[in-house]
Formats: C-alpha cells, structure tokens, sequence
C-alpha cells in the first residue's frame, strides 16, 4: 500500500518541480497573449517558447543568494532565453504566476479526488445492491433499535458521497481561478484583457478582483470541502470499525494472508485500515482552521500565507486521495456476515419489535400511554436475558391478548414492514437492481 502510494499520480503533483513547472506553463502563457497583441515580438516569442526551461538546482543554488523563490526561477530563465528574457514577466509580480501555478496545481488534483470519489461511490453502489434485503439490526445511542438491512444503511453512505461529489465540483471551481493584475492587483502594467486571455488558454477563470494575490476565503473553501469528505469517510469507518467488534462481528476489514493483527496475541485480526482512516481525517480536520487564518492578511497583501500553505495544501490532497483509495481498497473486500447480523437482530428475545406491538395496541383503541407501558413491561420483563422471549410474553400478557389475535401478535414480528419501502430509497438514488 505504502510503496504504491509513494508513486501515485497525486504525490507527483507536488514536487518542486511539478510547481516549478507550473509557474512557467502561467509564464509561457502570458508570453503568448502579449506576443499576440503585439507586445512581444515574434522573433523574441519564438526564442522564448524554444529556449525556456528550468534546472532546479540551479535554481535552489539561486535562491539561496537571493532569498527570493521566483527571481530564482526568471533568473535561471534568463540563463536559457538570454536577451528575450527581458519579455518574460512583464508588468507581472510574484503572486500572478504562484498562486496561478498553485491553480493549475488544484485543478488537477481536483479532478484526482473527483476521479476517486466515484470509484468509492461505485464501490458502495455494488455493496448496496449486494445486501439490498440483508437483514440487520439498527441502532441508536449503540443500542439495538429497529431492523434494517445493510444494503440500506449503504444507501445512506451513498447519498452523503453523491453530495460530497457536488461540494467538490464547486469547490474546484471556486479555486481555480487565476489572476494576472500586477502588484496590489489594479493592472497597472498589463491589462484585464491580457488576464482574460492567459486564464481562458490555461483552463482558469479570471479572478473578480484580487489585491495581489488571490484571496484565501477560495482555499479556505477547499480545504473545508476536503475535510467535510474526510468526516464522512471517518464516520464510515468508524461503523466498520465498531461492527467488526468482537461481541458484533458483523463486518470485518480484510485480512489478507500472511497478515499479522498483533505482536503479542496470534488470534488479532484488527481493523487497522479504518483505525488509520479516522486518525487521518483528525489531522485533515485540522487543516481548516489554518486555512480559515490565512483568509485575514494586511491590507492588499502580506507572505504569512505562504508558509502555512506549502504545507496544508499538498497535505490535505495527498491525504485525502489516500484516505478514498484505502476505503474504496477496504468496502470492495469487505467480508459480510449475514448469520451474525440475523443473530445479532434476535439476540433479545425479539424486543426490538416493540414498536409495532405498540402501534397495534393503538389501533386497537388504547391511548398510547396505555399501550406504552403495556409494550414497555414485557419488554423489560424479558431485556437482557440469557433466555428472554418478547413474543412469548406478549403472547402471555392477557390484558393484550384481550385485544390481538394471536395471529396479529406473530405478525407484529415479522421483518417484510422493514424493508418494504427500500426500493424507494433504491429509486431516489437511481439504484439499478
């Protein structure tokens, strides 16, 4: 998994060169906008778009004189071009071509998570159709409720990913956004046009209006979106996680052979995938309120962005591709075990249909305070008990056999209520069975 990852198309976009990379595809752009509009001569724009490269350790040894990451960058640039150089960078500052780099740089991992997130939503698709009617108590509080099926409680799950789906798009949207305005951002030595042309050749929408840098509220925007994904994806395995107790069991992770689950204990098959899943989504989460501080800078703009930003925003994509790809990894090899789910539903002596016992009391006339503590006293009766039978002491209590068949009571108990209306759950969310 690890060695898998280190290659991962996600990682490669946030190499210094992949950055680099991108601020001279922003620097090239703009070229051939000027040069179109005649600010460039073509002589001079045929030098540039054959001669501009980038050696970065050249340019690291530049900046370690000139403590300036970009100059480093035109500099080295200027080593390749020679005199056409002089027309790279023209009536730009450093934050048009970093933080239009940095918006090429999210697009891409953008479409990355995007492309992710619809083989988790496959994945859980599958499941859902595969336990549609896969019986399986419900809980509240952690404690045994009504009966659903598993098939159902991934219906839930898909929902919440198909809305993370549109939170994404709008977030990506949000974010990719250029801006080629100049220092403090009033196109003073280019023009909007030039910033129209340059976004539109680069896949990116012209800012509105910046100061000299793009403004933080679209980041922060974006690593919310991200850390709400991670919310849901630690919810999901905190429910795998809790269903693969022991005294539960009925899903567990995959344990692949040769896997070991303790140094200790030979018998441990831990769910340490999921484990991994919610401590990650912890430090996700804590992305966010870095982000949100990075909104409020001084006046039309200051640097202290930027060192919070080399390091939550790579983090935060690269974390989140990782928590999908190992989720997905997990649901696709999910072993279900429908015996102890049907076991685990009858383990109190039926109790958990109460409520439709309660419900024909009613109907049959009684208040539902006096139905109520009827259905709660056999309930209780029996709660807990190695042996307990509801139905039985149901069936025993005259004062409700006064009012039910027998016949109404077993129906009170049986699951076909449950499930009756999952296929319009199933229809909502476009589920082919």
């Amino acid at each position: 998994m690890i060695d898998r990852y280190s290659r991962s198309q996600m990682n490669s976009l946030w190499t210094d060169e992949a950055k680099i990379k991108s601020w001279l595809e922003v620097e090239l752009a703009v070229c051939a906008v000027q040069n179109s509009l005649g600010n460039i001569p073509d002589s001079d724009w045929q030098t540039i778009k054959s001669k501009a490269k980038f050696d970065l350790k050249r340019i690291q040894e530049i900046e370690v004189e000139v403590k300036h990451d970009v100059i480093a960058f035109l500099t080295s640039l200027k080593e390749h071009v020679g005199d056409s150089a002089r027309f790279i960078h023209l009536g730009l500052t450093s934050s048009d071509v970093l933080d239009t780099g940095l918006a090429l740089q999210l697009k891409k991992a953008g479409k990355i998570l995007q492309d992710d997130l619809h083989k988790l939503e496959q994945t859980i698709v599958e499941l859902a159709i595969k336990h549609k009617y896969t019986l399986q108590i419900g809980r509240s509080h952690g404690v045994h409720a009504e009966p659903i099926t598993f098939g159902f409680k991934m219906a839930v799950w898909l929902a919440e990913i198909r809305r993370h789906q549109e939170h994404l798009k709008q977030a990506i949207k949000s974010i990719t956004v250029g801006k080629i305005s100049g220092p403090v951002g009033t196109y003073a030595n280019t023009s909007p046009a030039v910033e129209e042309k340059v976004c539109d050749m680069l896949g990116l929408t012209a800012e509105t209006a910046a100061t000299q840098v793009v403004q933080r509220d679209r980041h922060a925007h974006f690593i919310s979106t991200l850390a709400l994904i991670g919310c849901s994806l630690d919810k999901f395995a905190t429910e795998i996680r809790h269903l693969q107790k022991s005294e539960v069991l009925e899903v567990e992770e995959p344990f692949t052979e040769g896997q070991k689950g303790s140094s200790a204990m030979p018998h441990k098959r831990n769910p340490v995938g999921c484990e991994n899943i919610s401590g990650l989504a912890r430090l996700l989460r804590s992305y966010v309120i870095a982000a949100m501080e990075n909104i409020s800078l001084w006046h039309e703009r200051d640097i202290s962005h930027s060192s919070v930003e080399r390091v939550i925003i790579p983090d935060s994509v690269i974390l989140l591709d990782f928590m999908l790809d190992r989720l997905t990894g997990i649901l696709k090899n999910l072993v279900v075990y429908p015996e102890n789910m049907q076991q685990n539903l009858n383990r109190f002596g039926g109790v958990v249909f109460s409520q439709a016992v309660l419900l024909k009391l009613i109907d049959k006339g009684l208040s539902r305070e006096e139905a109520y503590k009827l259905v709660q006293d056999r309930a209780m009766s029996v709660w807990n008990k190695v042996n307990g039978d509801f139905k039985t002491s149901v069936l025993k209590d005259p004062q409700i056999t006064k009012l039910m068949s027998k016949d109404e009571i077993e129906q009170c108990f049986q699951t076909q209520s449950y499930v009756k209306n999952i296929d319009q759950v199933f229809k909502r969310l476009n589920i082919n069975t």
